[in-house]
């Protein structure tokens, strides 16, 4: 079977989908290249102001495939990262529809994105040190982040994994959708819609913002991270386009 990312294109968000089932979409090299590649393309399409990763089913991503992994140095190592580091890096808006286990690497994609929302088979499991490997990719970060310290700590210290009601309790997901992997598909789009409508450079600055927010002190300092963009936006004929309609509907009475 064809092991690939499949790339589609739902409105003005990106669904992208590492499709290899018969390794339970483990990351080798080349796919994850591959997912690198097709987050880039996203990026660049100006018709897509959001982007959602996921698996086939069974399984979201059952990690580094380990054939590469057991041959891997520093260079085969960041091969290995490329994928998720560039749903983490990704300007858009991104959203993990985990809808199987996420293990290892796999935990990683999903932890890369904004926003998860997990399938009721959902699994996360972190393995590292069950494999006798020290954890990498910035996935210690990135779990404590999502979950706290204690909980990180339990994961990866002692192996604790979650299943989609412990991950949502947790805030490792948004909420679970009990349904198929096309109900959870079409939740993922859902969430992705305001994003879609939205204004593109808009959607993209706010996000760079928050990051930007996300590391400071004070208020105030959050204050003037957002005071440019904002007055940006203010003199955008977007804006000024979609003020009147609200104006409209206000004076209409709708």
């Amino acid at each position: 079977m064809t092991e690939r990312i499949l790339a589609e294109r739902v409105g003005k968000v990106a669904v992208l989908t590492v499709d290899a089932p018969d390794r339970r979409n483990s990351l080798t090299l080349a796919l994850s290249a591959d997912l690198a590649r097709a987050v880039e393309d996203a990026e660049r399409d100006e018709n897509v102001h959001a982007v959602v990763v996921t698996g086939t089913p069974p399984a979201f991503c059952a990690g580094a495939d380990l054939t590469a992994l057991g041959e891997a140095k520093e260079e085969g190592l960041r091969a290995v990262y490329a994928g998720f580091l560039a749903v983490a890096r990704c300007s858009l808006p991104t959203i993990a529809a985990v809808g199987g286990a996420a293990v290892g690497a796999g935990l990683n994609l999903a932890l890369a994105a904004d926003v998860r929302i997990a399938g009721p088979r959902a699994k996360f499991i972190p393995r590292f040190l069950e494999l006798g490997l020290h954890p990498g990719g910035g996935f210690t970060w990135m779990l404590q982040r999502a979950v706290g310290v204690q909980r990180a700590r339990a994961m990866t210290l002692f192996g604790q994994s979650l299943d989609a009601a412990e991950a949502e309790s947790a805030g490792l997901s948004s909420w679970t959708v009990d349904g198929t992997h096309e109900e959870l598909l079409a939740a993922a789009l859902e969430l992705a819609a305001p994003a879609a409508a939205a204004p593109r450079e808009v959607v993209v600055a706010t996000k760079r913002s928050m990051r930007l927010t996300s590391t400071v002190a004070e208020h105030a300092d959050a204050v003037e991270i957002e005071l440019g963009p904002q007055i940006a936006s203010l003199g955008s004929p977007e804006f000024a386009r979609r003020l009147a309609v609200v104006r409209e509907s206000i004076k209409s009475g709708k």
